[in-house]
This record gives structure tokens, C-alpha cells and sequence, in this order.
């Protein structure tokens, strides 16, 4: 395997660094984006909204959506690098990522002409902020068994039902969602894939779930008779199953997510200046050894990420990569928080910056943060009976 890059994709990367260099405004930097993927504030979100803007201008945004959407049509590799160099220069995620790359992909697949030509052109500006109403109270892992009901009465769904982990739907302008429209049939029949074009129509309630950090990434969204237009259904009806399917395949591709020996190499840095019981961090075998062991993981999962992106490359189907790295990544995220909290202590434990440790709430955020990330995107329980019936043959 080359893992070399042409002078052509290497030349692109010094294009994308040097323009986010001269133009990603500092107050926007994160240290771990993923913590924070949803803005904190109306202020920051329009911040972050205004940012992609100005991306999409450049023509950043979608950079792998075919020409005639706005896209650049990029190889999978000009995507990489491009990401690979926006999560080095510590930019935030995208208010728009659920629209840019779940949203957008699929209505190409899926959607009608008119739909294609009604939504894809605001998408990559941020002209209209999607949110995802999938998950339900008792349909999480098992999304089959949502119970959310559309009733389709003359040229409109009638939707009656609960959502919930809708992330950003405080922001969201709209929402693509699942409902059932066959009560009656088996459950992953008689669902269909619905547009909301409104948050704020009448009957729509989205209450706030703030998280232990005191972040508000997600909310609960009530649905009261919400009349949906019958042109908004993508796909056929009652066959929403396979739509979402398509979806589902796009944030799978987006999940496994990296960022951690960002992580590693920032605590091998403080375990040269943190002491504990008056000794330099660093001269304890356990820091060194942990350090060491999981920097080892992060290039494994690296390779990992490298044998996907070669299937990929050769027009292969998806291979197990994607739950290992799912299964792995988080995992690898609760070991390395426990880790900081050990090696920091009570510094771990502080929302304010400190002299010892400048970056202390950064790794508060950790701690109370990483455990999300086995559920969210499929529970590891999932991702092991994937791995275990898909790839190892064993029985259900």
C-alpha cells in the first residue's frame, strides 16, 4: 500500500491550510470540536452559521456534492485532506453538517426534482439548518420501533408523536424525520421519510435536554397535529425504511470520528510540566506506558480508517470498518478521559483554566463527555452484534 500523497493532493492541502490560516477567525477555534458540535448560544451558532457561509463561498462546503448541486465534485481523497486540515486548524463543526452530509446526499438519491431544486441550494450556505427526528423515547437503537404517526388526510400528513437526541433542534429552521404511516404493517414497513419545512409551525414543541456538562446539544420534540405537506415525503410512502437506511449509511461514514491523539499528545505535553506528589508526571512508568499504549491504538485505528478509505478508493462495498472504528473509538475515548482524570486528579474535575493546568476544562469536558459517544450513532452493544453476526458468523 502507498501512503504517500501525489504532489497534486499535497498541493491542495497547502491551498486548504493557507486559506483557513488567513481566514478562520480565532474566537471559533475548539479544542475538541465534537465537544462542542452544537453552539452553546444563539450568538455563537450565528457566528459559526456566518463562518459557513463565507466557507460555501469559497466553495469549502460540500466538496464532494456533484457540480450542478454546489459541490466541487472532489475525490474522496481532496475530502479527506480537506478534513484532515479543518480539524487541525481546531475549526468547529458546521451548524449545517446534518444538511451537508446526511441531508443533501440522500434527497439526491431519493428526492424528487422539485425537492432537489427547493432545498439542495441552501444547504451548503446555511440558508437552512436541518435537524434529524429519528430517535424516539422507546426506538433508539431499535429505530424499527418508532411510534411517531403520520396520517396522510387529503394533501397533508397529519404528524402526531415524540422525538428525541434531536441534536440542534433548538437552531434547526427544519427537520427530516421518520414517522409511521402503516400502523399495521411489520415495522420496518409502513415508515415513511418526511420533510418539516417549519420548526416553528404550529404544534411543533422542542424542549431542552441539557447534559451533565451543562451543554444543550440535544432537545425532546413534540409533534401536535403538525400538518406536513404530501409533496414533502421523499421516497415512496410506507417504503421511508430504505430512505433512511441511505441516511443512516451517510452518518455511519461520518461517526467513527478521530481527534484522539490530538488528545494524547496534548497530555504527554502536561505530563512534562504536571506533577504529582512533587514528581514530574512524565517520570512515572504508568504515565509514560499509558501514554505510550494509547498512542499505539490511535495509529492502529489510523490504519484502521486507512484499509476503509482503500475499499472505498476501489469501489468496494463497506467492509466492517465502520462498526470496528465506531466500537473502538469510543471505547479508546472512555479510556483515555479515565486516563487524564488519573494522571490530573482533581484538575480534571475544574471548569476554570489553572497555572498547572491551562486547559483544565478541556478535560472536565472529557470526563463528563466521552461515555456519550458508545450510545450515540449505535451503542457499542450494536456495533458488537454487527461485528459478531455480520463478519464472525455467530448466531443472533
Amino acid at each position: 500500500m502507498d501512503f504517500e500523497f501525489t504532489p497534486q493532493q499535497e498541493a491542495f492541502r497547502a491551498e486548504v491550510r493557507a486559506w483557513l490560516h488567513r481566514n478562520l477567525p480565532s474566537d471559533l477555534c475548539i479544542d475538541d470540536p465534537m465537544d462542542e458540535r452544537i453552539a452553546p448560544n444563539r450568538e455563537v451558532f450565528e457566528k459559526r452559521r456566518a463562518w459557513q457561509r463565507e466557507l460555501a463561498g469559497a466553495g469549502w462546503v460540500g466538496l464532494s456534492w456533484p457540480k450542478e448541486y454546489g459541490g466541487r465534485q472532489a475525490s474522496l481523497l481532496e475530502q479527506i485532506i480537506f478534513d484532515e486540515e479543518y480539524f487541525r486548524a481546531r475549526a468547529p463543526i458546521l451548524p449545517g453538517y446534518s444538511g451537508v452530509g446526511l441531508l443533501g446526499p440522500t434527497l439526491m438519491q431519493w428526492g424528487s426534482e422539485e425537492q432537489k431544486k427547493t432545498y439542495l441550494p441552501r444547504i451548503l450556505p446555511g440558508d437552512d439548518i436541518w435537524c434529524q427526528g429519528y430517535s424516539e423515547p422507546g426506538a433508539g437503537s431499535d429505530l424499527a420501533s418508532l411510534q411517531t404517526r403520520a396520517e396522510l388526510k387529503g394533501d397533508y400528513f397529519v404528524v402526531n408523536g415524540q422525538k428525541v437526541w434531536t441534536s440542534g433542534a433548538q437552531f434547526a429552521d427544519k427537520m427530516f424525520l421518520l414517522a409511521r404511516t402503516d400502523p399495521d404493517a411489520p415495522k420496518h414497513k409502513g415508515i415513511s421519510y418526511l420533510l418539516l419545512d417549519d420548526m416553528h409551525s404550529p404544534g411543533v414543541d422542542v424542549r431542552p435536554l441539557v447534559v451533565m456538562n451543562g451543554h444543550h446539544h440535544f432537545n425532546e420534540v413534540f409533534f401536535y397535529n403538525v400538518r406536513i405537506p404530501r409533496e414533502n415525503l421523499v421516497g415512496p410512502m410506507n417504503e421511508g425504511w430504505k430512505v433512511a437506511v441511505t441516511t443512516l449509511a451517510f452518518e455511519r461514514g461520518i461517526a467513527g470520528g478521530g481527534g484522539h491523539s490530538s488528545q494524547v499528545r496534548r497530555l504527554a505535553e502536561l505530563a512534562h510540566r504536571f506533577t504529582i506528589a512533587g514528581r514530574q508526571a512524565w517520570d512515572y512508568e504508568w504515565v509514560r506506558q499509558g501514554l505510550a499504549q494509547f498512542m499505539i491504538e490511535c495509529e492502529a485505528a489510523k490504519y484502521t480508517r486507512l484499509r476503509s478509505l482503500t475499499r472505498r478508493l476501489k469501489g468496494l462495498p463497506p467492509g466492517p470498518e465502520g462498526s470496528i472504528l465506531k466500537l473502538y473509538g469510543s471505547e479508546l475515548g472512555v479510556r483515555i478521559a479515565g486516563f487524564a482524570s488519573e494522571m490530573l486528579g482533581g484538575y480534571a474535575l475544574l471548569g476554570e483554566a489553572t497555572e498547572a493546568v491551562p486547559d483544565a476544562p478541556r478535560w472536565l469536558q472529557r470526563v463528563l463527555s466521552s461515555r456519550q459517544y458508545t450510545i450515540a450513532g449505535g451503542t457499542s452493544e450494536i456495533q458488537k452484534n454487527i461485528l459478531g453476526e455480520r463478519q464472525l458468523g455467530l448466531p443472533k
